[in-house]
């Protein structure tokens, strides 16, 4: 059992004169960032401010020897077999996109099919429209059921289908909508039969429950640090070392090569550095290394425990309220998405938000669901393991008394 007020005297958004009394209920967005991530932040840039890798100097080295640890620490975090398996991007989208660029482009032709969803973000489907138009593959959608849910069996008739000219599955462990998981262990084991190779959007899986790499046997995983405590600007790329290996990096400099010459014959370095190419954020990533310490410590199956237990207590009193509609009642990790009955989702986050509640509203990057939910707006609310049953009452208290002039009057 996680000590919550102990958890809670970590983060000092929570703390702060502005958010005290406030509920935050956007993680699924950003996450706030304990207080030893920011420290070390901080200790980079009056303690340690210097480039890494290149420099002939002790400072250099000892910062390098860092950013390389916290590589090494996430290999850890995932279970992968090696440090070379992690790369450091800017989030999960950039992420996605050199998956997209390096692999999908290089290596897919004409009348291959690139597998996914309607569910999907668009940092996970736009880059494959792009791959799309460039090579000629065609995308097509896994069916689902009435409420947004993966269904297993329709994407087994899919494979039965379409067979080997399925070349890639790309999607998420977790919508970022519905919050619900797909069970992606059986898809890859089912997507390799056929030759296919997954791409796993993580964003919302990776910072809520226990990812291991080499069981879920996805050829690659992409997901951001600022979603689970960590700084913004860092993201990974997890990919098998073989297909990394053969993947292009779309964007060259230096760092990324060992030689090159007049004639423009390039030599890359190994992974993942060609894939690094020019400064990145070494603050980012060293702060990435505390926030990965933070839940180790704390033990993902932990994180994971808690936060089934506090999301199955909102969803359940969100049921109780006759005047929302819930998308997702079947949703099994962070998020819990509505509306309140007959109001204007943005209108109802702004009456939350004058009551203290810091809520989400939109389509939440996923403008193609709505063919499936036949909602184009919703009301995203997304907890993590700083929030509370407390802040849960009081947030059901408040969406049970919502009114069209109670937002009316917010908005004014």
């Amino acid at each position: 059992m996680m000590n919550k007020e102990k958890i809670r005297a970590d983060f000092p958004m929570i703390q702060s004169e502005f958010e005290k009394g406030r509920i935050y209920f956007d993680s699924a967005a950003t996450s706030f960032k304990p207080k030893c991530v920011i420290d070390k932040v901080v200790e980079y840039y009056t303690k340690e401010s210097a480039n890494i890798h290149r420099g002939d100097y002790d400072l250099s080295y000892q910062v390098s020897s860092e950013y390389e640890t916290v590589r090494k620490l996430c290999a850890k975090f995932l279970n992968a077999k090696s440090e070379n398996e992690i790369v450091f991007t800017s989030g999960a989208s950039s992420s996605l996109n050199l998956v997209a660029y390096g692999y999908g482009q290089k290596f897919l032709k004409a009348d291959d099919i690139i597998l996914s969803t309607e569910a999907e973000h668009a940092s996970n489907i736009l880059p494959w429209f792009k791959v799309s138009e460039v090579t000629g593959a065609r995308i097509e959608y896994i069916p689902l059921d009435k409420e947004g849910i993966f269904d297993l069996e329709a994407y087994k008739k899919v494979l039965s289908d379409l067979g080997n000219k399925i070349k890639v599955v790309t999607l998420a462990h977790v919508s970022n909508v519905l919050g619900n998981i797909v069970p992606i262990k059986e898809v890859t084991r089912l997507a390799h039969e056929v030759g296919a190779v997954v791409v796993c959007d993580g964003a919302q899986s990776v910072p809520h429950i226990k990812v291991d790499v080499q069981d879920l046997d996805v050829d690659f995983l992409c997901f951001s640090s600022h979603k689970m405590l960590g700084p913004s600007g860092v993201g990974v790329l997890y990919g098998k070392y073989e297909l990394l290996d053969v993947m292009d990096p779309f964007m060259l400099g230096g760092g990324s090569n060992a030689r090159f010459d007049i004639c423009g014959n390039i030599l890359l370095k190994n992974p993942p550095f060609k894939f690094e190419a020019g400064t990145p954020c070494v603050e980012g990533v060293l702060g990435f290394g505390e926030a990965l310490k933070y839940l180790m410590d704390i033990g993902m199956e932990n994180v994971e425990e808690e936060g089934r237990e506090l999301h199955k207590y909102f969803l359940e009193e969100m049921l109780k309220l006759d005047n929302v509609i819930v998308y997702n009642p079947k949703s099994e990790t962070s998020i819990v998405t509505f509306n309140v009955k007959d109001i204007f989702a943005q209108d109802v986050a702004c009456y939350l938000n004058s009551q203290g509640i810091a809520v989400r509203s939109g389509n939440h990057c996923a403008k193609i669901l709505l063919n499936v939910i036949g909602a184009s707006e919703t009301i995203r609310a997304s907890l993590y393991l700083y929030n509370t049953k407390e802040e849960v009452d009081r947030a059901i208290e408040v969406i049970k008394g919502v009114t069209l002039e109670k937002c009316i009057g917010a908005s004014i």
